[in-house]
Formats: C-alpha cells, sequence, structure tokens
C-alpha cells in the first residue's frame, strides 16, 4: 500500500447542496436560521438544567449530555456550509476534511448510543418505577453518560487512522457539503475494503444494535403500560416517552438509509437529504420536541429566560463570534434577538 504522502490531493472541493448560485443565497438565510436556533435551543436547556437543583435528577440528566452533542454536530457542519457560501470558497484541506470527519463521527456515535442510553432509562422508569432511584443511581448515570464518549473517541480515530492509509489522486470533488466516510471512500485511488468492512462493523454497533435495545425496550415498556388500570395513568406514561421516540424516529429513519442501504440505492442527492436531517433539522428539533410536553423543563427555561442578563450575554457572545469569522449579517442578528428578550420579559414569558 502506498504511503499517504504520494497522493497528489493536498484539498478537496465541497461540491455543497447545490451548484446553482442563485439557491446559494436562501440557503444560506435557511442554514443561518437553523444554526441559530438550535444553538439557542440546545445551550439554553443545557444552562437552564444546570442552574434548576429541580432537575439534578436521573430523568434529565442525560438530556444536557444530547443537547451538547447536537450542537456539537451541528457545529462541525453548518458553518462550513454559511463559511463556503460567504467566501464563495468551497476547498478543504486534506487535514481539515479529516478533522471534519473525525468529529463529525465523534458526535453522531455519542448521539445515537445516548438515544438508546435514554431508551434504558425510560424502560427502568416505567417498568422498575418503585426501584428507579436505586438502579439509576449516579455512579451508573456516570457511566451511562460518559461510556459513549469514550466509545466514540476509540471509534472516530480507527476510523481515521484508516483513512490516512489511502491514496487520492484524480478527482478531488466531494458531492457533500461537508467531508463524510462514504464520499471520501469513492475518491480514493487505492483498495477501500478494510475501511468498507470497518463501516459496515461501526454501523452495526452503533446504529443497529442501539435501534434493536431500544425496540426491546420499548416492548416492555408498552406492555408494562397496557397493564396500567386508569386510562389516565397510561396517557401518562405514554406522554412520558413520546418525546423520545420522536427522537429515535427522526434519527434513525435518516442514519438506517445512509450507512445500512445498499450505495446502488444511494444517490448523491439522498445522501445529502439524510445528512440534512441528521446534523441540522434534528439538532434544531430536540429541544423543542423535549421541551413543548414537559411542564418542568418548560418551567425551568421560563426561569433562565428571565435571568435576562446571563442570556442576553450568552447569545451576543455565541451571535459575536460568528460576525468575528466573517458573518457580517449577524450584528443585527444580536442586536434584535436582545431586543426580543427584553421585550419578552414585559409579557410575562
Amino acid at each position: 500500500m502506498e504511503p499517504r504522502n504520494q497522493s497528489s490531493t493536498s484539498e478537496f472541493i465541497l461540491l455543497g447542496l447545490s451548484e446553482n448560485p442563485d439557491q446559494e443565497t436562501l440557503l444560506f438565510a435557511l442554514f443561518l436560521c437553523m444554526y441559530v436556533v438550535m444553538a439557542m435551543g440546545n445551550l439554553s436547556i443545557i444552562l437552564a438544567i444546570s442552574s434548576d437543583s429541580h432537575l439534578h435528577t436521573p430523568m434529565y440528566f442525560f438530556l444536557p449530555n444530547l443537547s451538547l452533542v447536537d450542537f456539537g454536530l451541528a457545529t462541525n457542519t453548518v458553518p462550513q456550509i454559511l463559511v463556503n457560501i460567504q467566501t464563495q470558497s468551497k476547498s478543504i484541506s486534506y487535514p481539515c476534511c479529516l478533522t471534519q470527519m473525525y468529529f463529525f463521527h465523534f458526535f453522531g456515535i455519542v448521539d445515537s448510543v445516548l438515544i438508546a442510553v435514554m431508551a434504558y432509562d425510560r424502560f427502568v422508569a416505567i417498568c422498575h418505577s418503585l426501584h428507579y432511584t436505586t438502579i439509576m443511581s449516579p455512579r451508573l448515570c456516570g457511566l451511562l453518560a460518559g461510556g459513549p464518549w469514550v466509545f466514540s473517541y476509540f471509534i472516530s480515530l480507527t476510523h481515521i487512522l484508516l483513512m490516512v492509509h489511502l491514496v487520492f489522486c484524480g478527482n478531488n470533488k466531494i458531492p457533500h457539503y461537508f467531508c463524510d466516510l462514504t464520499p471520501l471512500l469513492r475518491l480514493s485511488c487505492t483498495d477501500t475494503s478494510v475501511n468498507k468492512i470497518f463501516v459496515l462493523i461501526v454501523a452495526g454497533m452503533v446504529i443497529a444494535m442501539p435501534f434493536i435495545c431500544i425496540l426491546a425496550s420499548y416492548v416492555h415498556i408498552i406492555v408494562a403500560i397496557m397493564k396500567v388500570p386508569s386510562a389516565g395513568g397510561r396517557k401518562k406514561a405514554f406522554s412520558t416517552c413520546s418525546s423520545h421516540l420522536s427522537v429515535v424516529v427522526l434519527l434513525y429513519g435518516t442514519t438506517i438509509g445512509v450507512y445500512l442501504c445498499p450505495s446502488s440505492v444511494l444517490t448523491a442527492v439522498k445522501e445529502k437529504a439524510s445528512a440534512v436531517m441528521y446534523t441540522a433539522v434534528t439538532p434544531m428539533l430536540n429541544p423543542f420536541i423535549y421541551s413543548l410536553r414537559n411542564r418542568d423543563l418548560k418551567g425551568s427555561l421560563r426561569k433562565f429566560v428571565s435571568k435576562k442578563n446571563d442570556f442576553i450575554f450568552l447569545t451576543t457572545r455565541i451571535l459575536g463570534h460568528f460576525q468575528e469569522v466573517g458573518f457580517q449579517h449577524l450584528g443585527s442578528w444580536a442586536e434584535e434577538w436582545n431586543s426580543m428578550v427584553w421585550e419578552s420579559s414585559h409579557f410575562g414569558f
């Protein structure tokens, strides 16, 4: 096998979501709005739960972890789209491409495993409610939350170590808006069979197995709920699981289609559409899914937003950062957001 330094390709060209320049302004505005909403939603949940001692329970222990993962997943990909559109440059260096790929898989694997961990939490809460606090001890919660991060670190690192042995020559155009593993493997001039086998093994471990565990958990949950004598009790039990089920459908519905379907039926358009779902849409929607039907979390969010100075400082710092790296439109966004928060406080939100 040839070493990496014999490759003639030192950078790649990200073709993006659309090659039509007329659509770039719309795409910039759309992804900018999604990213801002995603950042505000996930960071608000993290800080609201952290600042409210009433939510320091096993039930809410994993949610800030999920919000942090969603924030990292979107931040790893969406700003790349915005920078490419703003600067009209679609090139990305080989090291930067591998770095982006590493963090994409790192956060993606944590996300998938963490969703399965949260399904187990719901299983214990409903099927073993009397022993819930005993089973979900702080030590077990720490292991269940920290395990996916450690596991993902080694899996993602192995992906990169296998990638650096590949040689890329000739075509350097990636039909995607970020450096993903599958499109890059198609560009390699060398044998990628080991990489593809490892992709299938990892997909089985971090997508198929967690999904099977989630299904098994919900089979037991449904059986337990159906044994509840009162209709009100059954409705309340189903309500506690509805948010998590929505996230499961959004996440696994797209990732299974990308990583477990044959490549012959997966076109570049379908691949990019699925990627948009789990790198931008799902991280944006998760805070709303988890907070809309949860009174305690909604109450905590209201209290948090009412602390205007801290919240305005956070949002201004986030948006101001993007202004420094070239997003000139965001200065007015920060001012508008500040005024909106101040105005909402007068109406009791």
